[in-house]
């Protein structure tokens, strides 16, 4: 399919602009953990992950100057009969979009992107860049950021990163503690998996598959773990996070009534911070969270200063910004509605929806 051009970037370079095949996945990486604005869903094992646990095809697109890589584009397509068709970079990620060593290289692989828009006939262009990109403003529309991001350093030794925490979340940790309170790292789809669904059924939400869990497992290695909390050898709370450079990033976390009860998910954040300083990690990502929800100001009560996403889209002629989040309005009653049904069959019919709501 021609629609990556190769162009003279200076009288004795040539810049080309290609689809990335499996065997750029070492030089691919390797131009990702040198970029100072990458992060770790640049990384290449993501185009797999993803269509190994919803279906979805990569199109990941590659930068080259004299051979040697200056750019990255890791996207995904996005096609379902109930929200619709996209190109994003990248779905389930809170970051993505283009890495370029350049302005130029920048600019092209932005183009390359359009291009690919078109031939697949993509409403929707989505890059998640966790900074702004210098990019045609009429061309990508920049809306009011809707996803905060909360990251900061984390304190060297383990009293002080117990004194770091807020007053009134760090007397919950404290009493979690008392209670005895327990966490390890496991490698393993359960008890986390479990932990996940009832959580995200409580909050409406569908479920991804199991699938999607060992493939993060098998496919990111050491730099995906799950710390679970146990109180009295039961299983109380889990989360799964993610490793990249220095800093430690938990991505998908949940738990039941009993974890609410005892601290648990306070008592898991802390382990999670401790965990993260004895692997000499010292940032902490606590991820993206909508302006107005309770993971926001459970973030900010821990100390955490939200920074906006400035999310950026290229439509299609007649085309809007999607809007599939809990927030709108008319999912309301489809969220109450899903809440009621019974835990075996939101299991099961999770799995197909929530791909279209990455």
């Amino acid at each position: 399919m021609p629609i990556f051009s190769t162009r003279p970037a200076r009288a004795d370079m040539t810049l080309r602009y290609r689809p990335a095949e499996p065997r750029d996945a070492a030089a691919w990486d390797a131009f990702v953990d040198t970029h100072p604005d990458a992060t770790f869903f640049h990384r290449f094992a993501w185009g797999g992950i993803l269509a190994t646990g919803f279906g979805h095809r990569p199109h990941f697109l590659l930068a080259e100057r004299d051979g040697q890589v200056c750019g990255v584009l890791p996207l995904m397509e996005v096609k379902t009969l109930l929200f619709g068709h996209s190109l994003v970079s990248l779905p389930f990620a809170v970051y993505g979009g283009p890495l370029a060593a350049d302005a130029e290289t920048l600019q092209g692989l932005a183009e390359a992107a359009l291009a690919l828009q078109r031939v697949l006939g993509a409403p929707v262009c989505e890059f998640r860049a966790r900074g702004g990109l210098d990019l045609d403003p009429q061309r990508f529309v920049t809306p009011e950021p809707l996803y905060f991001t909360f990251r900061k350093t984390l304190p060297e030794g383990e009293d002080d990163l117990l004194k770091a925490i807020p007053r009134k979340q760090r007397a919950v940790v404290r009493k979690a503690i008392e209670r005895g309170l327990t966490s390890r790292i496991e490698h393993t789809v359960e008890p986390f998996f479990s932990l996940y669904a009832e959580s995200v059924h409580h909050l409406g939400t569908p479920v991804f598959s199991r699938r999607y869990v060992r493939a993060l497992l098998e496919g990111l290695g050491r730099d995906v773990e799950i710390l679970t909390v146990r109180h009295e050898d039961r299983p109380v709370c889990a989360v799964l996070s993610f490793v990249f450079r220095d800093e430690i990033l938990p991505y998908y976390a949940g738990g039941g009534p009993a974890a609410r009860g005892v601290g648990g998910h306070d008592f898991m954040y802390w382990a999670l911070m401790r965990r993260a300083r004895e692997r000499g990690l010292s940032g902490f990502d606590f991820g993206r969270s909508k302006a107005g929800t309770g993971a926001f100001d459970f973030k900010k009560n821990w100390g955490f200063a939200p920074a906006p996403l400035p999310y950026c889209f290229a439509l299609a002629p007649g085309a809007a910004i999607p809007e599939n989040n809990p927030l709108n309005p008319k999912y309301r009653a489809m969220i109450a509605l899903w809440k009621r049904l019974p835990r075996p069959v939101v299991n099961r019919l999770g799995p197909a929806i929530i791909r279209g709501l990455g």
